[in-house]
């Protein structure tokens, strides 16, 4: 299983309704200070995230993936919506 998809697993115990997960790492190859792990950029919709802060959003996101950050993940940028979001 590879990074991308090993994020997805633990980001399905939020029941996404939609799920884009992208590989920046490409991007970042030489990016000071990152110490060989990726780069991603996540857009999820769930019903989790209704009523939450973008804080608590991002809590819940990054609780996820707590073990993987900073050895295989060195950065994530997050869009997290909920269903009654507007956007």
């Amino acid at each position: 299983m590879n990074l991308t998809e090993t994020i997805t697993a633990r980001l399905a115990a939020l029941n996404p309704i939609s799920l884009e997960i992208q590989d920046d790492s490409a991007l970042h190859a030489d990016h000071k200070g990152n110490a060989g792990g990726g780069h991603f950029s996540i857009k999820i919709v769930s019903s989790h995230f209704s009523q939450k802060s973008q804080v608590m959003r991002h809590r819940l996101i990054y609780q996820a993936l707590a073990d993987l950050i900073p050895q295989q993940i060195h950065a994530i940028s997050i869009l997290a919506i909920s269903p009654d979001d507007s956007i």
